[in-house]
């Protein structure tokens, strides 16, 4: 039995459909209402990494396990490997980030995703890390200024970052977890481009047929903006990730997905069109609030 976390985010929520339909699997989440559609094959164990029982009561019967935290700081990967240990889990496969193998990366996310990636490889079970860029989907954020004003806020807009689809990182990461051959590997991941908001924008507006304005964001409109979704001490880790990108630090394209799949990553354009129903419809009226204020 395979058990995955994270299954409310896009990546947990891919691993666990691609592996439902297959055969059984068994998601751990704290809300089961948040959950999206997974199939029939999906069980369902609801507990918290603070809570010692209920992971062990996840684990139950499970080899193999898909780690996803997302408290910076916190402790939630120390209480998930414990319990592993303590139910004979065999193989965890830990979704991380590329500025984890990059020297010049320290800011507070990314420090913290040092520490718990070390935590893994120093407890004795076998392990697997995922490092992908940022995911496309990032991109849904943009949903609602582009329905409402057609309009794109970023930082940076014209920065590079080589942005994966998390459709990838979710075949590499069933592939860690059903096939042999990836313990104690590290796989960077990636899309098969470096495209910046200003781009995106670009091709969201060909893909929707309606113009669609870029506007940067100062680093303190983009700190208020975060401020109303993480504490201040993420909400500085994000500048200093955006800073770096604006160097053209996060431009980097890796081969590993290729290479482990024997296909290129999906591009950014491939996703948008996939996801062209979050974006739209754009209303006439929208357009023209866009269009009208000058770049």
């Amino acid at each position: 039995m395979i058990l995955v976390t994270g299954a409310t985010g896009v990546v947990g929520g891919e691993v666990a459909r691609r592996l439902a339909s297959a055969g059984p699997v068994r998601v751990f989440c704290r809300d089961a209402a948040r959950l999206p559609a997974l199939g029939a094959n999906c069980e369902v164990a609801v507990g918290s990494y603070q809570d010692h029982g209920s992971l062990l009561r996840a684990f139950a019967g499970v080899d193999r396990a898909f780690l996803v935290t997302r408290d910076p700081g916190g402790d939630s990967d120390a209480r998930f490997l414990r319990a592993a240990e303590a139910a004979g889990v065999r193989h965890v496969v830990k979704l991380s980030a590329y500025a984890a193998g990059e020297d010049d990366a320290d800011d507070l996310i990314t420090r913290w995703q040092r520490d718990c990636e070390d935590l893994l490889r120093s407890c004795g079970l076998e392990w697997t890390l995922l490092r992908p860029r940022a995911f496309m989907s990032n991109t849904l954020a943009w949903a609602g200024s582009i329905r409402a004003e057609g309009v794109v806020h970023a930082l940076h807009p014209g920065a590079p970052s080589a942005c994966v689809d998390p459709r990838d990182i979710a075949e590499v990461a069933v592939a860690a977890l059903t096939s042999p051959g990836h313990e104690g590997r590290i796989h960077p991941l990636t899309g098969p481009e470096a495209i910046s908001a200003a781009d995106q924008t670009r091709e969201l507006s060909r893909m929707l047929g309606v113009p669609l304005v870029c506007r940067e964001l100062t680093a303190r409109q983009a700190a208020a903006r975060w401020s109303r979704r993480h504490p201040p001490h993420v909400v500085e880790a994000l500048l200093r990730g955006a800073e770096r990108q604006s160097r053209g630090r996060k431009a980097t394209v890796d081969p590993a997905f290729t290479r482990l799949t024997g296909r290129a990553a999906r591009s950014y354009a491939r996703w948008a069109a996939d996801h062209r129903d979050a974006f739209g419809p754009v209303p006439a009226a929208a357009v023209l609030a866009g269009t009208a204020r000058p770049r």
